[in-house]
């Protein structure tokens, strides 16, 4: 079982855990303008936006602490190496400084695991060449995989250099746990961080997944959990 934890727990402010995200492929202009808005009011540690508004989040979030994230292979990830590679260095070139990108799971479920290293560490070594800043995420899509399969993705994120081993597309058929929170962290065990992403819409689940381990939060209801907390710092009258 998971400790429990307080906003008075936390180790830094709760908006700084926050992806403040927007995928859906209907998201229209002024969507997305919204939540690059509500990104820098916030100070979320990320806005993250789909590829083809990264410009436009990069210009609005210029100086202003918040990071412009767009998502790469996604939500599928099967990908020819050279595609993956080639989507993030647009990305990049376009001013985003955070990716997620999705493991190859047909590789990994194929038991294929010197391929699906091979890409990711590609992935990593090429990018680290071009930015070494970057905060680079491997989603490994946790619903799919039985807990082996995800020990096993957990190792390779780890071992390629990436940042951050992250649950959830969002698109899956299922988001983020906090038992798979738990588990991705006891493997990869400091050499990168945990992303909890996908269904994280109250305040006491966040709290549970950064007590399980996450860094990150991925979630579109970054303001709602602000003003959870704000409700919940208030005194009683």
């Amino acid at each position: 079982m998971t400790d429990t934890l307080s906003l008075d727990d936390l180790p830094r402010p709760l908006a700084s855990y926050v992806d403040h995200t927007l995928l859906k492929p209907e998201a229209s202009e002024d969507d997305v303008r919204r939540l690059v808005g509500e990104a820098k009011q916030a100070g979320f540690a990320c806005a993250m936006v789909p590829p083809c508004w990264v410009g436009l989040a990069a210009e609005e979030l210029e100086g202003s602490g918040v990071a412009a994230a767009t998502v790469i292979s996604f939500p599928l990830g099967y990908v020819d190496p050279r595609v993956r590679l080639a989507e993030a260095l647009m990305a990049v070139s376009e001013g985003a400084s955070e990716l997620d990108t999705v493991m190859n799971l047909t590789w990994l479920k194929s038991g294929d695991d010197a391929r699906v290293s091979d890409d990711l560490d590609g992935w990593v070594e090429a990018l680290r060449q071009v930015r070494g800043d970057l905060v680079l995420k491997v989603i490994i899509e946790t619903a799919l995989l039985d807990d082996e399969e995800k020990r096993r993705a957990a190792e390779l994120t780890a071992a390629s250099g990436a940042d951050f081993v992250k649950t959830s597309t969002g698109f899956g058929p299922g988001g983020a746990t906090v038992e798979d929170v738990a588990l991705l962290s006891e493997v990869v065990d400091g050499r990168c961080r945990v992303k909890a992403s996908g269904g994280i819409r109250d305040l006491d689940s966040a709290l549970a997944m950064i007590a399980a381990g996450a860094d990150r939060l991925g979630a579109s209801s970054g303001r709602q959990l602000l003003a959870e907390a704000e409700e919940r710092r208030r005194p009683a009258s």
